[in-house]
């Protein structure tokens, strides 16, 4: 008999956890009397409909078993197909009785509104006759219907594996292909890994399911059991039948997909949420979805929107799908349109008049619309003053795609229009990036968070593929000690924000220096060419500038061996230069250059941009991220993402960094990864509006007497314009009072993003309208454009006289590193992020890390030896904090005191003619000087202790069980005994503590 337990264990497992949900129940495949050539129950499934038909003719209910159970189509995906629009929609009948009366009925093989009336029957062992004799390790059949399959492998053969599981499937759909008709769901499992998807999907499509209640993730529980529980429960079963798979056509393909457990459960607790919000039960506010970019969110949504419209508590609802710009959201719409046969038809609203008259209607549907659509109109009696009433129906649901960038013009603009047009409307906010402080609105106009799933569980979950960091620094070296000094001269008397503007402008222009710009091209090409001789695929640069984005794409294409290369950008022909016209692209073309860069063996490898393509664009060929752009926050999140979606083998996408990104990158990850969920910005708002309140009254206090403002959304242009004059002309007269203006206005402004979602909103908002005008007009007087231009070339003049280039530098190959992935997610990484941090502070802390992590992989080897490292270590940079180091000394000190040492390892144990095992004990005796000093003894000693440390290790938790410790500790002083001089105890103390560390885990090897 086996020692080990076999695949069918497994299966029984499987079985006995899915008898405890009820109603299931089981039978043994060879006790089934049936056509063998058949993999549905008929019998069973008859019998369903007679009991859920009762009133039906015995005549209609055979045609109806039929209609089911036959399925047309040329190949298996289309007969697969054909039966789960059958499952999940039913079919219509319409028949005559005797008496020759019409009727109509419409019909379903699984009754979802009662889970009693169904039958779930598990079954082990069941044989189907197909072009060959196969049995599937266990099926799941609902009413007859062969819904569920199972193929196990036994956890202790080493080639027994889920890969192994899932070819078999794989086969079967050739062997057995009447089974894979009606499959809804199919599970391999090897015992310790267990994975669902769709059997006609490939195995990186295929994932875990982790959790129970969509809560809390089982890390190390048992994963078939969790699938079971978590998603196999009958009712939840039923509901992810019929509303979370779909077929969808690409390139005249059908391909099957299923909701992962974070969109299913994302998607069940957003619909709880809007059963209690929606409008007149709660106040609309559904809540905001956060589930990481590159995670299948479109998919969420377009689910999510298919179940609404199904919702008979909704009474046919109109839901609004709005984005900000369409060009960059086209990928949300195409998965809408891809999802038909959950979603429906949607409808596009291309000008104003299509989306009033899409809205006017009592009819439901789907409508996408970017949130400009919703402005005012010029009417034959003038500009609309606000913006008309579309309906009062409250099933009316606004979802909005990256909710925390398309809420802007909540004060006067285009978000409050869309509420006077829908005021009865509700609301639900997805994005891929967390809501923060920044974002005050986005809680307030959506709701709390519902639902997160962030860049850490995607990876884990291989959601997504891991992200690695790579830093290699082009840096732009300051010889000008006067700079600063000059810079301050130059924009002396500015405000903060323009001379941020314009030191902003020099910087782009400095990046892009000639010499700059053709290192960095040649080390992109050198890198990329390198990267894709085994991991083929693409790559995308981001630039600072347009203007930048030209002069790289001119570096490289100027070099030997570069690929084809685009440069995308939106271009202005009357503005920009005539050079720039090859990457002058219609809609047209730029959708055929956006096709070409998506097709993995198109030639066309590299795209260079600046903002187009970082968000609402995915490119799963897309590996490889150069970075030229400082970016942070929200905005980074997504770009970094864009080479995070899974692809065949591809097992990582990676970020070059060029300029310096890595704090922006640690501080953007750690916060999307450990978000603070129990933030409440309800006070905030509030003091936002009390302090706005007393700004607004403190502005009024500075116009002229007997000025009013009131009717400003009334009054016609030419009227605005003599407002303002005549403030503007009381304000500037004086130098102090435009002082204190431009202060208190621009206090005002920068609370009007917190305050915007105030409910009382509207009662200021003329205010602080009119004072953002005025203060723009105050400051065109006070800072002529001219005179900033004219600094900003100054500054850009100055710069260019104060640096000098370098070559690009490799991080860790200056380290003495050959080679080293730092994922974004990983511990070590988010640990280093702090305020404030130099270039060479980052790569202080990174090696720190790097160090670190491979002294605590080395150190259960050998304590003695890795604690002196780990403390060198902390030493150096315990001095540099203290300032005893500059940052560039201590980067020496580590590369020559620890990283080299670390290399040289190796050689020196070679040098002893010592195993690593026996090097650990050689150092303890070693490092006691008084007790032993012979160099043979030594070694003649060590041999014989770890001969008596690897008997007793040979016993499973051996250093938990004290009489065997006891008899090693005995053992070992033995073998000491009259050999060492003195310090036999403490001596005795380390090799314990040693053969624990070393030996801890049980290795079969050892007994």
């Amino acid at each position: 008999m086996s020692q080990y337990l076999a695949e069918e264990a497994i299966e029984q497992a499987a079985i006995a956890w899915l008898r405890e949900l009820e109603p299931y129940t089981y039978q043994h495949g060879s006790d089934i009397k049936r056509d063998l050539s058949k993999a549905v129950l008929e019998d069973v499934f008859e019998q369903f409909l007679q009991r859920r038909y009762p009133q039906v003719p015995q005549k209609v209910l055979a045609e109806l078993k039929q209609e089911f159970l036959y399925n047309s189509g040329a190949d298996l995906h289309q007969r697969n197909h054909a039966f789960h629009l059958k499952l999940s929609k039913g079919i219509s009948k319409t028949w005559k009785d005797d008496l020759g009366k019409q009727h109509f009925g419409h019909f379903y093989p699984i009754a979802y509104d009662d889970i009693s009336q169904n039958e779930f029957l598990v079954v082990n062992q069941f044989t189907i006759i197909g072009k060959s004799k196969r049995i599937p390790d266990l099926i799941i059949f609902v009413n007859g219907l062969p819904l569920v399959l199972f193929e196990f492998k036994n956890l202790f053969n080493q080639d027994a594996t889920v890969e192994a599981a899932y070819n078999q499937v794989q086969h079967y759909t050739y062997q057995i292909p009447q089974l894979f008709e009606y499959n809804a769901l199919t599970v391999v499992s090897d015992g310790q890994t267990t994975l669902h998807g769709m059997y006609s999907s490939g195995l990186e499509w295929f994932a875990a399911w982790k959790s129970i209640d969509g809560r809390e993730v089982v890390g190390n529980g048992f994963a078939l059991e969790t699938l079971i529980k978590g998603l196999l429960v009958p009712e939840r079963l039923l509901q992810y039948v019929r509303h979370y798979i779909f077929h969808e056509l690409d390139k005249g393909q059908l391909i099957k997909k299923g909701a992962k457990y974070h969109q299913f459960f994302g998607i069940q607790y957003a619909l709880q949420q809007t059963l209690q919000s929606v409008k007149p039960y709660g106040d609309g506010r559904i809540g905001v979805v956060w589930h990481t970019t590159r995670s299948g969110k479109s998919i969420t949504m377009a689910i999510y929107t298919g179940i609404l419209r199904q919702l008979k508590e909704l009474k046919n609802p109109t839901i609004v799908v709005q984005v900000d710009r369409f060009d960059l959201n086209r990928q949300l719409f195409d998965d809408f349109v891809a999802a038909k046969d959950l979603v429906g038809d949607v409808s596009i609203a291309n000008t104003t008049d299509e989306l009033r008259a899409l809205l006017s209607g009592d009819s439901g549907g789907v409508v996408f619309s970017t949130v400009q659509k919703f402005n005012l109109k010029d009417t034959a009696t003038g500009r609309e003053l606000e913006h008309p009433v579309l309906s009062n129906r409250d099933n009316i649901i606004v979802i909005a795609d990256e909710c925390h960038r398309t809420q802007y013009g909540l004060v006067q603009g285009f978000a409050n229009n869309l509420r006077r047009a829908l005021p009865q409307a509700s609301f639900i906010g997805f994005t891929g990036t967390p809501v923060d402080s920044k974002d005050a609105d986005t809680v307030a106009v959506f709701g709390d968070i519902i639902h997160t799933y962030d860049i850490r569980q995607a990876t884990e979950d291989k959601a997504v593929v891991p992200i690695y960091y790579e830093p290699r620094l082009a840096k732009l070296h300051l010889g000008n000690e006067q700079l600063e000094e000059e810079a301050e001269e130059i924009t002396g008397g500015l405000e903060e924000n323009e001379k941020n503007k314009i030191l902003w402008a020099a910087m782009e222009d400095a990046a892009g220096s000639a010499a700059r710009v053709e290192a960095i091209a040649k080390d992109i090409l050198q890198h990329y060419t390198t990267r894709t001789k085994n991991l083929e695929g693409k790559a995308m640069i981001v630039c600072m500038s347009r203007r930048n984005c030209v002069k790289l794409y001119n570096a490289l294409t100027a070099l030997e061996g570069c690929p084809e290369v685009a440069v995308i950008m939106t271009t202005n022909i009357a503005k920009d230069p005539p050079a720039w016209h090859p990457h002058v692209h219609s809609k047209e073309e730029m959708e055929g250059i956006k096709a070409r860069f998506k097709d993995p063996d198109d030639p066309l490898k590299l795209v260079i941009v600046r903002d187009m393509w970082l968000t609402g664009f995915d490119n799963p060929a897309m590996h490889t991220l150069y970075v030229d752009k400082i970016m942070s926050g929200h905005n980074l999140i997504q770009a970094v993402n864009r080479v995070a979606t899974v692809f065949r083998d591809k097992p990582s996408g990676l970020i070059v960094d060029y300029i310096g990104i890595g704090d922006r990158l640690r501080d953007a990850t750690k916060k999307f990864t450990t978000p603070d969920r129990k933030k409440t910005l309800a006070s905030t708002i509030e003091e936002a509006f009390s302090l706005s309140s007393d700004m607004i009254m403190l502005l009024r206090e500075q116009m002229p007497k007997g000025f009013s403002y009131n009717s400003w959304p009334a009054i016609a242009e030419k009227e605005r314009f003599k407002l303002i004059s005549q403030a503007l002309n009381h304000i500037v007269k004086d130098d102090d009072e435009c002082k204190t203006f431009m202060l208190n206005e621009k206090k005002l402004t920068s609370l009007a993003p917190i305050v915007k979602s105030h409910s009382a909103i509207n009662d200021i908002a003329v205010d602080i309208i009119f004072f953002q005008h005025l203060g723009a007009a105050v400051r065109k007087v006070k800072y002529p454009n001219t005179n900033i231009k004219k600094k900003e070339n100054q500054i850009k003049e100055l710069l260019h006289r104060s640096i000098e280039s370098e070559e690009v530098i490799d991080v860790f190959k200056m380290a003495g590193i050959e080679s080293f992935d730092i994922s974004i997610i990983n511990d070590a990484f988010l640990a280093t992020a702090r305020e404030e941090k130099s270039g060479t502070d980052l790569k202080l802390e990174l090696i720190r890390q790097i160090l670190n992590d491979e002294i605590k992989l080395r150190s259960s080897k050998n304590l003695v030896k890795y604690r002196k490292f780990k403390e060198e270590v902390d030493r150096i940079i315990d001095q540099y904090h203290k300032n005893f180091f500059d940052n560039l000394l201590a980067l020496q000190q580590l590369i020559n005191n620890v990283a080299k040492p670390l290399q040289e390892e190796d050689q020196r144990l070679q040098k002893l003619g010592l195993t690593q095992e026996e090097e650990a004990f050689y150092e303890i005796l070693a490092n006691h000087p008084d007790a032993v000093q012979d160099f043979v003894l030594i070694k003649e000693l060590v041999k014989k202790i770890l001969a008596e440390v690897k008997k007793s290790a040979s016993q499973p938790d051996w250093y938990k069980k004290e009489d065997t410790k006891a008899q090693l500790q005995l053992a070992v002083k033995k073998v000491l005994k009259f050999k060492v001089k003195a310090e036999l105890q403490e001596i005795l103390e380390e090799i314990m503590e040693q053969a624990e560390a070393r030996y801890k885990e049980y290795d079969m090897s050892v007994a």
